[in-house]
């Protein structure tokens, strides 16, 4: 019993990881009042990219450089026409979705031969393996937490220090007004575009090394739609998290969790047909929002940014 859990939150925080660096993107990106709904496509570029890197160079850090360039440039794009152009921040984003999948998929089938399911075969490049701790990686549940890669490390720094950034200091308490009234903050001295820019980009930069995690740490190698339609459900998870980066782990482990289940379930040959089972994480995903939104009603607490999604003129002032 005590290895079927610990292998249940071993795998659990590596499908979740990639999650997690993807919702604090977008939270910081949405605090900013940003919409931005291009991460799928954004996921899916950070992952051939860094695959694409690390298959030719043998370069993790290399890797992850190109994984976030490519981020920053397609959510720079975003910034462009959202911010500057005041283009609808929904049809932007979907485009960059849009471009990002098939640009991907095009890259991807010209890295080497592939399987009819486009998983490509004999490709091997340099990939985050777990290491090991003296002492705490003998405890039977304990193991589960520490021997985790250098990805899955970084999430339990870069959970708090979002947290503080954004509650205790005074960069964070700019970026809250400008997601909330940027005509005021704007009249405060706040430079709103640029502050609209930084995060934007920052935030696909993020987005992006949770695209490289899956393909250089949870799946190693590159797959035709290997995020699985993970940017969809990090718009769901910033959601579940109330733009709260604190929050954002549970939602992220709720869903890792049950891949997780899912995966033990199909390994142990039961009769729960594979589809059905592969469905449970989205549909656990749609429950756990409906609740949330119900409970925010009753509540009357309003998380998401007041500005969220409208274009900010200077002149609107």
């Amino acid at each position: 019993m005590i290895g079927l859990i610990s292998s249940i939150l071993t795998i659990t925080l590596r499908a979740g990881t990639s999650l997690v660096y993807a919702t604090i993107g977008e939270i910081f990106t949405e605090r900013g009042g940003i919409l931005n709904l291009g991460l799928e496509g954004i996921m899916l570029m950070g992952a051939v990219t860094s695959f694409a890197v690390s298959y030719y160079t043998h370069s993790l850090p290399l890797a992850l450089l190109a994984a976030v360039l490519v981020g920053a440039a397609l959510s720079a794009i975003h910034a462009f026409l959202t911010i500057t152009m005041r283009a609808n921040q929904v049809v932007s984003g979907l485009s960059i979705t849009l471009f990002g999948s098939g640009f991907a998929s095009f890259l991807g089938q010209r890295l080497g031969p592939a399987t009819n399911n486009h998983r490509l075969v004999g490709l091997v490049g340099a990939k985050f393996e777990s290491f090991r701790i003296p002492v705490l990686s003998d405890i039977p549940i304990v193991q589960s937490i520490v021997s985790q890669d250098i990805l899955t490390w970084g999430i339990y720094l870069l959970i708090p220090l979002a947290w503080f950034y954004l509650y205790r200091t005074r960069a964070g308490l700019s970026l809250r007004a400008v997601g909330e009234n940027p005509q005021t903050a704007d009249a405060m001295g706040v430079d709103v575009f640029r502050l609209k820019y930084a995060y934007t980009i920052s935030g696909g930069m993020l987005v992006a090394l949770g695209g490289a995690h899956l393909s250089l740490s949870y799946t190693p190698g590159w797959s035709e739609n290997i995020t699985g339609g993970r940017g969809w459900i990090v718009i769901a998870l910033v959601i579940f998290s109330m733009w709260n980066p604190a929050r954002a782990i549970w939602g992220a482990l709720l869903f890792g969790g049950i891949n997780a289940v899912q995966f033990r379930l199909q390994a142990s040959g039961t009769n729960i047909p594979a589809g059905f089972l592969n469905m449970l994480p989205y549909i656990m995903t749609i429950v756990v929002l409906v609740l949330i939104t119900w409970w925010e009603a009753l509540s009357k607490k309003v998380g998401a940014p007041a500005a969220l999604g409208q274009a900010y003129m200077r002149e609107d002032k």
